[in-house]
């Protein structure tokens, strides 16, 4: 008799710890859910990059890279809460690359993960009602002189659902022709 009781009441504390786990687990999720909607909200940045915002979507047009034109498809997302802008070129692909935009310091930047295999760094060097400039972060790790490598770029915000890019390469110190990208919007 005792020994039933035993098991009864090992039971009843067993049902206990998982009725307060189940609830605990229901309050916590609802607090991380009102959280997430709360954050959710993208969270404004310099003009110049609530302009980059504007680009959120799918553009299509023809890039020459050196070796005759090829079709380029580029697509722009925003990411951590409206903090980063990623920008996607030739996805899927061996070619694929990232430019993530953000704010460094009060100064709209951006990391490019090239498939050249480095990473190098711009911030904005200007800006008017057209056009972004972007120029070669010193601080980013890449020697200029030895390292092929994206050193500048600029966007042109054309119209509405047209841009233009412009980047400069560097290869063995020295810097190589540009071939500006004329973008049209296809999705927002």
């Amino acid at each position: 008799m005792k020994l039933g009781k035993t098991i009864e009441k090992r039971e009843i504390n067993t049902m206990k710890t998982k009725i307060i786990a189940v609830c605990a687990t229901v309050v916590l999720a609802a607090a991380i859910c009102l959280n997430a909607e709360e954050s959710s909200k993208p969270k404004s940045g310099s003009p110049e990059f609530e302009r980059l915002k504007t680009l959120v979507g799918t553009w299509t047009g023809k890039t020459d890279m050196g070796h005759g034109p090829i079709d380029m498809t580029v697509n722009y997302r925003l990411l951590a809460g409206g903090t980063v802008l990623e920008e996607r070129v030739f996805a899927g692909t061996p070619n694929e690359m990232i430019t993530m935009f953000y704010e460094k310091n009060g100064k709209l930047a951006l990391t490019h993960y090239c498939v050249m295999g480095n990473r190098p760094g711009m911030l904005l060097e200007s800006s008017d009602a057209k056009t972004l400039k972007f120029d070669f972060d010193k601080t980013c790790g890449i020697d200029v002189a030895k390292e092929a490598h994206m050193h500048a770029l600029t966007i042109t915000f054309d119209d509405a659902d047209t841009i233009t890019a412009s980047c400069k390469a560097m290869i063995d110190g020295k810097e190589v022709a540009e071939h500006p990208t004329t973008l049209k919007r296809t999705r927002s």
